[in-house]
C-alpha cells in the first residue's frame, strides 16, 4: 500500500493489494507460549501490543535500546495481525522494516495525519488483504479529527479494517484496534459504548476481532462488562490453553503473576481460540515495551 494511503485524515474507505512473504525465523529465549502454539493448521495468529512510544524525554528505556529487542520478538512470532498502540510514525516505519518484508500497516495519528500516536494495524500481506478501513475518535464527534469531549487525559481513537483472509477462501472479517484513556473512567465507559455502537453497525455475519490497551482490568471494570455486552467474548477466557497470567503493564520490571490484565483480544462468539499467551520475551533484562504483548491463535469459524 502506498505510504500516503497509510497515513490519512479520515479519507474514507480504501482497497489495497496483497503480496508474498518470506519468513526468517530467529532464535530467541525468554517467552512463555503454550506448547500447543503453532499446531493448528490455518489458524490466524493475532497480537495486541502497546509498543510504548519512542520517547527520549523521560527515564524509561529509549526506543533505540528497545528496538532490537522488539525486532527479535516480532521476527520470532510473526503474527498475521498486530494491533499496536502508542506507536509514532517513524517508529512504526522502523517496526515495518524490522518485520523483515511483506508486512504493511494501516493507521493515522490521533492528532491527525502523521501527528501523535497511532492505533496502527499491521498485517501479513500473504495472509490478509484489506478491503476497507476507517478511523474515528472516541468523543461525541467521532469523525472530527482530534476531538475529545469526554474529559479524557489524551486524545483517543480507533482504527478498523475489514480484511479478506486469503488462506480461507477470501473469508472476510473485521479487525478493530484502540487504546482507551488511562485516567478517566467516564471516558473509558463512553468509549466502550461508542465502540459497541460501531460494531453493531458492522456486517454481523462476519467475525470481529478487537485488540487494544483498555486501561481497565478484565473482570474488574465496567468497561470489560460493556465490551462483552456488545456481543464479544474474551479470547483469554475462551482459549483451549494459556500461558501463565501476568499484569500486562509491567513498567520494564519482571512481570507480576496474577496482575491486572488490561490488554485484551476480544472476538465474536463464533471464533475459536486455540491458545492465548502473554509473551514475556526480554534480552538481558530489557523488554521491548512497558507492556507485554498478548497473543491468540484463532480460527474464525
Amino acid at each position: 500500500m502506498p505510504n500516503d494511503a497509510r497515513v490519512t485524515r479520515r479519507q474514507g474507505l480504501r482497497t489495497a493489494a496483497a503480496a508474498a512473504i518470506a519468513v526468517p525465523l530467529l532464535t530467541t529465549a525468554g517467552s512463555t507460549l503454550p506448547a500447543a502454539a503453532g499446531e493448528h493448521a490455518g489458524a490466524l495468529d493475532v497480537m495486541t501490543f502497546n509498543v510504548r512510544f519512542a520517547t527520549v524525554v523521560d527515564s524509561t528505556p529509549r526506543w533505540s535500546v528497545r528496538r532490537p529487542v522488539m525486532r527479535e520478538l516480532l521476527r520470532r512470532e510473526r503474527p498475521h495481525l498486530i494491533g499496536t498502540q502508542e506507536g509514532l510514525y517513524q517508529q512504526l516505519r522502523m517496526i515495518e522494516k524490522d518485520l523483515g518484508g511483506h508486512y504493511d500497516w494501516i493507521g493515522t495519528g490521533r492528532g491527525g495525519g502523521s501527528k501523535d500516536e497511532f492505533m496502527a494495524i499491521f498485517y501479513d500481506t500473504r495472509r490478509l488483504e484489506p478491503i476497507e478501513f476507517d478511523h474515528f475518535w472516541l468523543s461525541d464527534t467521532p469523525y472530527k479529527i482530534a476531538s475529545n469531549t469526554w474529559g479524557a487525559d489524551w486524545l483517543r481513537m480507533v482504527t478498523w479494517v475489514r480484511f479478506a483472509d486469503l488462506a480461507d477462501g477470501g473469508r472476510e472479517f473485521y479487525a478493530l484496534n484502540t487504546h482507551l484513556d488511562s485516567v478517566s473512567q467516564y471516558a473509558r465507559e463512553r468509549a466502550a459504548k461508542l465502540i459497541s455502537e460501531t460494531i453493531a453497525g458492522f456486517d454481523r455475519s462476519l467475525p470481529i476481532i478487537v485488540t487494544g490497551d483498555f486501561n481497565a482490568a478484565a473482570h474488574r471494570n465496567r468497561v470489560y462488562d460493556l465490551m462483552l455486552g456488545a456481543g464479544l467474548v474474551d479470547s483469554w477466557d475462551e482459549a483451549g490453553s494459556r500461558s501463565p497470567v501476568y499484569g500486562t503493564h509491567h513498567g520494564y520490571e519482571p512481570p507480576r503473576p496474577g496482575g491486572r490484565r488490561i490488554d485484551w483480544i476480544l472476538t465474536t462468539p463464533g471464533v475459536t481460540t486455540h491458545w492465548a499467551a502473554m509473551n514475556t520475551f526480554s534480552i538481558d533484562g530489557m523488554y521491548p515495551s512497558d507492556h507485554l504483548p498478548v497473543q491468540a491463535s484463532l480460527t474464525l469459524g
